[in-house]
């Protein structure tokens, strides 16, 4: 076997390229690499190593060849995907499952034999024509037990490229490793291109071997079905934290700055378009990641890791008001590509919410752009895609935690959970324990639908953990999961919800865009007990006096006064009334989902839900339907 794969090797690879890969003294890793170069066929090879040159070339390539095109900022350029290509293909991403082997009704999969064949098939020769890139990264800080190595064919250059601005070169690492030392594995081919993008999206498929840590990737080139270390690695590492007792999450990491320079650190999950990137990016606070995090336990405390080092990021509404610290990068020189946005004559692009005026014409995803053109469905097209994205090297901002390759990982003081809820969560509220978190807030997690994945929008999801889609093990077991592992810590941290769109009763949101960095820090105040709290039947919620502090210290008025802002009573009352019947109606909901679609449901979640639902009515009895926190 090793006498076959190092011939492939020679005939198929250069011999600077063959001289690069056999430096990594990996048998699985050549074995790998030359089974696909056969399938798929590419005329020619690179593999890239940590060098600048071997960077830069992948970048230059992806211009060269057209994957992307330059804009008027240096180092900014444009790529764009197919019309039908710009989203997460749920509906096939699937796991390769042996018969015999059920991950429950809200995990796709296909009998692994068959999927493996069709995967095959459509891979055989898929890359005639293209050129493989062979790259190396590191998934999480280098030289640290919290990180994991992976490699990613695809011939793409536009994917390469932003593999390598989103995760942290990890060549050195395979030379670490050694011949019997694992690793994750992507193969991805955009497949035939015609004008440039994805010819045949009805053979789109993304599958999952968890078996033997493998995901392929084939007729696509949108970002959440190639970029095999996001969302597909995540699945991935799902399973191996599961085996090994730690977490995989979908989730920001951030420093919070409380009194006399302390730095409390937070992670957080929420559904796309929900705010999670805008939380992670608040002025005055630090990120370390705004999407990923693995979570182990150190000496009875949560440490945590971002697996990456850039971000992909939704640029939809991002503007200089809400978001100075994206939007100052947007306006600096540096590597950032821009997907799926809309580019004018003078290569300056413009996007869904962007301030100023729409330009007459451009050039989107569509191909040339004016106001009011329509699709083949007779849909009017936005200059840009809602799911439009951007991706740099978080080096870029100036917010960017001195800690984010810390091989330790920083200590984990809370965690926060928020979806898209109009009518039920209060804005803030903390969790009675671990336990009463896990499940009335991150199993119970729901939220409207965005573009973000195919389908409809404004449909009331049931997202546990801001996960679902992305499990590589059945709901309860991944439950299970979070109650161990709280029950090793020495104590637990705290655990949140937010909710930022609450409505009242004219369907106006009771929460500003800014009252975020307020709510942030109660919960980091909390999390050191400095502040004290009511017990609602649902949760911990704040004191009106610390609030009303906190309103006039952290949020300026319009001019920059440094009075902040007033926070009247009637406004807390609003926002902090308990609404026992949408509490009721929600509780059902998601005591229904567990009975009917979880079979491994663990028995707590039933018991801590009903004891909330017991709360609840008891409350009603005193107050009524809707209760106002001074009652409490």
């Amino acid at each position: 076997m090793e006498q076959k794969t190092t011939s492939i090797l020679k005939t198929r690879l250069s011999e600077e390229d063959c001289q690069k890969l056999m430096a990594v003294n990996n048998s699985t890793l050549h074995q790998f690499i030359a089974e696909y170069v056969e399938l798929c066929n590419p005329d020619e090879v690179f593999v890239s190593t940590d060098s600048a040159e071997d960077v830069q070339h992948i970048r230059q390539s992806a211009i060269r060849e057209g994957g992307e095109k330059e804009l008027a900022i240096k180092g900014h350029t444009v790529h764009f995907d197919g019309y039908w290509d710009q989203a997460r293909d749920q509906k096939n991403t699937k796991f390769l499952l042996p018969k015999g082997v059920d991950l429950g009704p809200n995990i796709l999969s296909v009998d692994k034999e068959k999927g493996l064949e069709e995967i095959r098939t459509i891979l055989k020769n898929i890359m005639r024509g293209h050129r493989l890139y062979i790259q190396f990264f590191c998934l999480g800080p280098t030289n640290s037990e919290f990180s994991i190595p992976a490699v990613q064919l695809t011939d793409s250059s536009y994917v390469a490229h932003s593999q390598n601005l989103l995760y942290r070169l990890g060549y050195k690492e395979f030379k670490k490793l050694g011949d019997s030392g694992a690793f994750f594995k992507f193969v991805h081919s955009q497949g035939e291109l015609e004008k440039g993008v994805s010819k045949n999206i009805d053979k789109r498929r993304v599958y999952i071997d968890i078996d033997k840590d493998i995901i392929y990737s084939v007729n696509t080139q949108y970002g959440g079905n190639t970029l095999g270390h996001k969302k597909l690695a995540m699945r991935l590492a799902i399973n191996r934290a599961s085996e090994e007792c730690w977490l995989t999450e979908h989730m920001f990491l951030m420093g919070v700055h409380g009194p006399g320079g302390r730095v409390t650190y937070f992670t957080g999950a929420f559904p796309s378009l929900c705010g999670k990137t805008s939380t992670a990016m608040l002025e005055g606070e630090t990120i370390v990641g705004d999407d990923i995090v693995y979570i182990r336990e150190k000496g009875g405390q949560v440490r945590a890791v971002n697996v990456e080092k850039g971000i992909f990021g939704i640029i939809k509404g991002v503007n200089s008001k809400d978001d100075p610290i994206i939007w100052k990068a947007f306006q600096s020189t540096g590597e950032i590509i821009f997907s799926n946005v809309l580019v004018t004559e003078n290569k300056e692009v413009c996007w869904i919410g962007k301030e100023g005026e729409v330009p007459k014409k451009g050039i989107n995803h569509s191909g040339q752009w004016s106001p009011g053109k329509k699709d083949s469905q007779g849909n009017e097209i936005p200059p840009s895609h809602p799911n439009a994205r951007f991706t740099l090297d978080m080096k870029l901002l100036g917010n960017l935690d001195p800690e984010l390759d810390n091989p330790k990982g920083v200590v984990v003081s809370g965690i926060v959970y928020g979806g898209r809820d109009s009518d039920t969560w209060v804005p803030v509220e903390e969790s009675f324990d671990w336990r009463h978190g896990v499940i009335t807030k991150g199993a119970s997690l729901e939220s409207e639908t965005t573009a973000a994945a195919l389908g409809r929008e404004g449909v009331r999801k049931f997202n546990p953990m801001a996960n679902l889609v992305f499990l590589s093990i059945s709901i309860g077991r991944y439950i299970e999961n979070h109650l161990n592992f709280g029950a090793k810590l020495k104590p637990p941290p705290p655990v949140f919800s937010v909710n930022y769109f609450l409505k009242g009763a004219q369907g106006r949101f009771l929460n500003d865009v800014a009252d975020k960095k307020v709510w942030l820090k109660w919960m980091e105040l909390r999390s050191h007990k400095e502040v004290g709290a009511r017990e609602a039947p649902t949760g911990l919620i704040p004191e009106y006096e610390d609030l009303k502090r906190l309103f006039k210290e952290v949020l300026n008025t319009a001019g920059g006064s440094a009075n902040g802002k007033d926070y009247s009573k009637e406004d807390y009352i609003k926002q902090f009334t308990t609404r026992v019947p949408e509490n009721l109606a929600k509780i059902d909901r998601i005591i229904k989902i567990y009975r009917t679609k979880v079979p491994d449901t663990p028995q707590i979640v039933f018991d801590m839900l009903e004891a909330q639902r017991q709360r609840l009515k008891e409350a009603r009895e005193k107050y009524g339907d809707y209760i106002s926190p001074d009652k409490f």
